[in-house]
């Protein structure tokens, strides 16, 4: 199998580098984007492994398909990039890692939901001159907290279990002192915190957002900080992130109002999305998406087959 890896760092190297040592596939990093203008540089390989900030719409899987590519093979749990009709369409399949680091992106949130509340980046300058959301509850739990919480479709095993209590929609953003969000980005779920939500809310109540960033409305955010609407946020993630995380902007001036805007409250903790950054999760990750691949070259079952 030659497969073409996408938008990769140091630790995806490393990482993979490592776990391809017992599958001894043709691995060709990249260190670009997948998107419309880089599809062809895919020709001649059987598969492309993909992060969250790669294109894959129907125009590169069209692309894609020409170049002879049988598989995606997504480096992370969300698929929200991914265009799976087009990709059934074009009989290419689409695999995922479900679950590498739910413990990582918990801890993650928590750390964003403590510096919250105890106004550790403000210390900070001061002494100078943030399956997973189960585990969050988990976490919080044992901070004292009275879980609550929202899904379509209700665990009310573990609910049970945790003493947790499944609320309505708009019951999570009266009653939530934190509000940590843990879904999949979806029609349905895009700017699920918005304008009108964020007003039901307590103003002293924190967002904690470690899944996507356009779970939320960042304009919305902002003028809800602005007026007092909420008490602060934590986020892993942002809206258009692509643009600037994984990168070094330390030096440059930043040209997205809304983010720059953000960075000037002192209730705003905003992480790189690194939440998932860990070396046991690197290893999950590169495991699972190999052994992914090596299921597909096998004509085995796909069981973190993704379809439309």
């Amino acid at each position: 199998m030659k497969i073409a890896f996408f938008d990769t760092r140091s630790y995806d190297k490393v990482s993979f580098t490592k776990m391809n040592e017992g599958f001894n596939y043709d691995i060709d990093f990249r260190d670009y984007k997948l998107n419309e203008n880089t599809a062809s540089t895919a020709r001649g390989f059987d598969a492309v492994c993909v992060f969250v900030n790669d294109v894959v719409n129907a125009e590169v899987i069209k692309s894609l398909k020409e170049c002879g590519v049988k598989l995606i093979a997504l480096r992370c749990a969300g698929f929200n990039n991914v265009d799976l009709k087009a990709a059934e369409q074009a009989g290419i399949k689409v695999v995922r890692v479900p679950a590498y680091s739910p413990y990582a992106v918990a801890e993650h949130g928590a750390a964003l939901l403590m510096s919250l509340t105890r106004h550790i980046p403000q210390a900070y300058l001061r002494t100078k001159t943030a399956k997973i959301g189960q585990i969050m509850a988990n976490i919080l739990k044992g901070f004292g907290m009275k879980i609550i919480a929202y899904d379509p479709f209700p665990n009310e095993k573990w609910a049970q279990a945790s003493g947790a209590t499944y609320v309505s929609k708009d019951e999570i953003f009266r009653q939530s002192d934190v509000l940590s969000l843990h879904c999949p980005l979806t029609e349905q779920t895009k700017h699920i915190v918005n304008h009108d939500t964020m007003k039901m809310m307590k103003h002293d109540a924190v967002i904690i957002n470690t899944g996507r960033g356009a779970l939320i409305d960042s304009k919305a955010l902002v003028h809800a900080l602005k007026h007092g609407h909420i008490g602060g946020i934590g986020m892993d993630v942002y809206e258009e992130e692509s643009k600037y995380f994984f990168s070094d902007w330390s030096t440059d001036i930043m040209p997205d109002d809304v983010l720059a805007r953000l960075l000037t409250f002192p209730n705003v903790i905003i992480t790189g999305h690194q939440a998932f950054l860990t070396t046991n999760a690197l290893k999950n990750l590169a495991e699972t998406t190999l052994n992914n691949i090596r299921d597909f070259s096998l004509g085995k079952e796909l069981v973190n087959e993704v379809k439309g």
